[in-house]
């Protein structure tokens, strides 16, 4: 079985919260998470992790060193921290050593991926990468030396495995899954993804498959709009029937490493009033109840998220799943649908056909 189980744990901004240490980060991180959706520059801000919850277990070498990683739709490298890197943040991660590893092959070039608050810069090498017990052999991968910011030391996980598309890869290095696809390592050339909702487990990333138990409700393919991510377009956002964002058409990033709804600025402010929060998303948990649905239009169909998923509860606490971002792309304003959408349907990542698949979740 060709399925790598998800963990859900305690978020960086909760574990920052919790040591007491998340208003000091936020005021030396301005938090801009239009960065990673820059296509050209590789930019991969750290913060775009800051609420990610479901991780994965990997291993490199031979015999394998595991390590615990983001499995990220909206990037392209895999990197882990290594051997060579004295940052504080590497003290408390799992380390990759080439000393120990039979198989590793090492190059003379270099990685740096931008973050918003400094960058992790590494070297290239290449070993057999084990991810849902495929050996990937000759697998890319970045070997971290300086991870930017004490804060990364809080990280519930070690790397990032990118499953987004070879021409956003850093370096040209040749992501995960095209080598499994070069290899003939998977049956089928797409990869699949099911959150659960709130702390139950059985989330998992499948590599080549899809799980029939997760379409019984049918699959809408939605064809990509870009190769670069998983981009996708959409019509419109409506509530109760009525359009309220995104009237003219947008695109779309179906992204696993964002948490949220990453929505414009614009839309935002038209959202957060429609549906009577404050400006910084707060709504009393009584009001949040009767909440209507976000129906997204894309291709066609319509696809409701309910407010028990966009709506987060946190200490009898209640705000909306919904962040702002501005990014401009030549076909219109850019949403992100990240695991607030994701924990509704069953996701397809079809590579052989360059569609998104969705089936709703009962």
């Amino acid at each position: 079985v060709r399925r790598v189980p998800l963990r859900r744990m305690k978020s960086l901004r909760q574990r920052l919260q919790e040591q007491g240490l998340l208003e000091s980060y936020l005021e030396q991180h301005p938090y801009n998470l239009a960065a990673k959706y820059f296509p050209g520059i590789a930019v991969e801000p750290l913060e775009n992790y800051m609420d990610d919850e479901y991780f994965g277990t990997i291993s490199i070498g031979t015999p394998p060193q595991e390590f615990t990683v983001v499995f990220d739709t909206g990037s392209s490298n895999l990197w882990v921290p290594s051997v060579f890197c004295s940052s504080p943040a590497c003290s408390n991660h799992n380390r990759f050593n080439p000393a120990e590893s039979s198989t590793f092959l090492s190059t003379n070039d270099t990685l740096f991926i931008a973050y918003g608050t400094g960058s992790m810069t590494g070297v290239l090498g290449y070993d057999t990468v084990n991810v849902a017990g495929i050996d990937v052999r000759n697998q890319i991968f970045g070997l971290a030396e300086t991870e930017p910011g004490d804060f990364f030391y809080y990280t519930p996980f070690d790397g990032i495995l990118g499953l987004a598309f070879p021409s956003i890869a850093s370096s040209g290095a040749t992501p995960v899954f095209d080598n499994m696809m070069m290899e003939n390592l998977v049956d089928r050339h797409l990869f699949s993804v099911y959150l659960s909702r709130d702390s139950q487990g059985g989330s998992f990333v499948l590599f080549g498959a899809i799980d029939p138990y997760y379409t019984t409700q049918g699959i809408s393919w939605i064809p990509l709009s870009a190769e670069t991510y998983w981009q996708i377009t959409m019509e419109s956002v409506s509530i109760s029937g009525a359009p309220v964002a995104c009237s003219s058409g947008c695109q779309a990033i179906v992204d696993t490493g964002t948490t949220l709804l990453a929505v414009p600025i614009r839309a935002l402010q038209s959202l957060l009033s429609r549906l009577g929060a404050s400006s910084s998303g707060e709504i009393s948990c009584e009001a949040a109840r009767n909440l209507p649905d976000l129906i997204f239009h894309i291709h066609g169909k319509e696809f409701p998220v309910p407010s028990r998923a966009y709506v987060l509860r946190s200490n009898g606490y209640c705000t909306l799943g919904l962040q702002g971002m501005d990014v401009p792309t030549e076909e219109g304003e850019l949403w992100i649908l990240g695991d607030v959408f994701i924990r509704e349907y069953y996701v397809i990542f079809d590579r052989a056909n360059n569609k998104v698949g969705l089936s709703r979740l009962p």
